[in-house]
């Protein structure tokens, strides 16, 4: 507790203040602000012109000569984002060690030749930054993110999960635990297991490779195993270094030093052969999810763009929000043939050296026949011709080609392939 005397002298001093030095103080700041309007105003132009070109830089692509393709995008971002794209996928998969990709998806943090599995998670986490990792049926994709200051220090463990795992037995032995759990999520999902469901029945090898580890490998895959499905598809050839918000100077250097560990090409895989057919999970589920597909074209022919204009055509779903999709060709040929909701839009999958083409239904059990006679029926007037010039594309493959299908839910009037 202060004096009667100190206190009233604090007033006064605090009074003197800002009746004296306060607009002293906001007088010159307000004298430099009107000095650097001044300064902007002079060649306002000039300044955004030039930020719009510091802002937006063209992407630049090098490809070494060991293969690897490295591509960059600068835009100057706080933040950056680098990924390992590589192409070895589950159609990489042999017979003898289906779910290696499933596993090595699950284990990017483990221990490296270059780093423990706890300093691959303190380190990435002591910086604000995270690793993940993305796998289809053709590629694995590792990306971290991060602030564009610790570049260094995050490409230090991409590059060790990539390029140097070690597998130790005893720590695949504890991702068995997350592989049950992925699968039991999975087959808790209508829409992956139509999907899955529908490739082993198109494809006779390859492409029908599951994305997950099937129930009677789980805990089986040997390090062995996933150090020859390594050695045989992380190779320079097969790889791409991407970068977001990063200096490509500094992507091609990482890519010369660090990525041409193994180079050429690796194993080559199998072409998928596509054959046809039909699988069906018969559930308790009141939703009927069905997939009527026909082979399509491979994502690198000119075809491929067609079947994806005809994909926007008949409709990929409700753009808005509880939308109705009037402008979807299938949404308004099933509402004809049924008056109980439903959702439906065309599928549409390409690969290397394939493609899957079709509608997708989403129905009520007691209305799936009518659902997905009605798309399919839509499907097959554009592959004649019926179409507005405004639609700009039709599937002549579609009905003439052999039909794949997969329907999973209550299947009590779900109809099969040949009675489509």
């Amino acid at each position: 507790m202060l004096p009667r005397s100190d206190t009233s002298a604090l007033r006064c001093l605090l009074f003197s203040f800002f009746f004296e030095v306060y607009p002293i103080l906001l007088k010159v700041c307000l004298n430099f602000l009107l000095r650097r309007l001044r300064s902007l105003s002079v060649a306002p132009n000039s300044i955004c012109s030039s930020l719009l070109q510091n802002t937006v830089m063209p992407m630049e692509v090098t490809k070494l000569s060991s293969g690897l393709v490295i591509a960059s995008l600068e835009n100057y971002s706080p933040a950056s984002r680098i990924g390992v794209l590589v192409r070895a996928g589950s159609r990489y998969e042999t017979m003898d060690s289906l779910g290696v990709t499933h596993l090595l998806r699950l284990a990017s943090g483990l221990t490296t030749k270059g780093a423990s599995a706890f300093r691959i998670c303190r380190g990435i986490e002591a910086v604000g930054g995270s690793l993940g990792v993305t796998t289809t049926r053709e590629t694995m994709l590792y990306t971290v993110d991060c602030l564009r200051d610790h570049i260094d220090t995050i490409m230090e463990y991409l590059i060790n999960v990539t390029t140097a795992p070690e597998f130790r037995p005893w720590e695949l032995s504890e991702l068995t635990p997350r592989v049950k759990v992925d699968n039991a999520i999975a087959s808790q999902s209508p829409q992956i297991d139509v999907l899955e469901n529908l490739h082993a029945a198109a494809y006779k090898n390859a492409l029908s490779n599951s994305l997950y580890c099937p129930d009677y490998m789980v805990g089986k895959i040997t390090t062995d195993q996933m150090h020859t499905f390594v050695q045989n598809n992380f190779t320079s050839g097969r790889m791409a270094l991407v970068g977001l918000g990063v200096d490509h100077a500094i992507l091609k250097q990482v890519g010369e030093q660090f990525l041409n560990i193994r180079s050429g090409t690796g194993t080559a895989g199998s072409k998928a052969v596509y054959h046809g057919g039909e699988l069906r999970n018969q559930t308790g589920d009141s939703l009927v999810h069905a997939v009527v597909v026909a082979e399509s074209a491979a994502a690198s022919s000119a075809e491929a763009t067609a079947f994806s204009v005809l994909q926007h055509v008949l409709g990929t779903g409700p753009r808005v929000k509880r939308g109705s999709g009037s402008t979807s060709k299938l949404e308004q040929a099933i509402s004809k043939a049924t008056v109980q909701p439903f959702d439906a839009s065309a599928f549409n999958s390409s690969y290397s050296d394939s493609g899957l083409f079709g509608v997708y239904t989403i129905s009520q059990a007691d209305a799936t026949g009518d659902v997905i006679k009605a798309a399919v029926g839509q499907v097959g007037d554009i592959a004649q011709g019926n179409l507005a010039a405004s639609d700009l594309t039709k599937d002549p493959t579609f009905m003439s080609g052999k039909k794949s299908m997969a329907a999973s839910g209550h299947l009590v009037t779900t109809p099969f392939l040949d009675e489509i």
